[in-house]
């Protein structure tokens, strides 16, 4: 990968991962709840999951995975599942003042969640499709380089929603408010298991 190819995927690569979806909702509740110091494993485990996502993609996993309906099926079934529970814990997850304890998703629930998300598996296969060349040896070097660099962006993108959920937290200072605003996020991450299914 050239430095023209790999600027062109650092953006790519910025844009898919600050984008809505439900690992940045997961991010930004995870900073309303516990703040930005305490809550930085769950975009460092979200970056860092996708990388390896988009690494074992390039080598085919992701094709064998999409040509399993069994294997689609379950994967569907248990995104939906963890999406609901995570919805369900976001709704119970208190304040930062309110709750010192708040939970946050921690860096092993957000590295396991990109295997579930239907987001992080569009994006890792059409990252594949587009950025990857076709012989074996700068596959490999290839596949590698963008695992490397996706994480990289999207660790900054994490990071934006993770301020911005800590900054919403110091405008919550009701306990009605902070649970209005974590009712709304469980509803929205609720609502993307349609997109599991679509």
């Amino acid at each position: 990968m050239d430095i023209a190819q790999a600027l062109a995927f650092l953006l790519f690569a910025f844009i898919a991962a600050v984008t809505p979806g439900p690992s940045n909702t997961m991010i930004l509740s995870t900073g309303a709840a516990v703040g930005t110091l305490r809550g930085i494993g769950c975009p460092l485990g979200a970056s860092l999951g996708m990388g390896v996502m988009i690494v074992l993609s390039a080598f085919g996993v992701g094709e064998i995975v999409a040509a399993a309906p069994a294997i689609v099926i379950a994967m569907k079934m248990a995104g939906s599942l963890f999406l609901l529970w995570l919805a369900w814990k976001i709704a119970n997850a208190g304040t930062v003042e309110a709750n010192g304890q708040g939970r946050a998703v921690g860096f092993r629930q957000a590295f396991l969640f990109q295997w579930l998300n239907p987001k992080g598996w569009l994006v890792a296969l059409s990252a594949g499709s587009t950025f990857l060349v076709s012989s074996q040896q700068a596959q490999t070097s290839g596949a590698l380089c963008m695992g490397v660099l996706f994480a990289a962006a999207a660790f900054p993108a994490g990071f934006l929603w993770l301020v911005l959920g800590a900054l919403v937290a110091q405008v919550l200072r009701t306990s009605r408010a902070a649970r209005f605003f974590n009712i709304a996020m469980a509803f929205a991450l609720a609502l993307s298991v349609a997109l599991v299914w679509r």
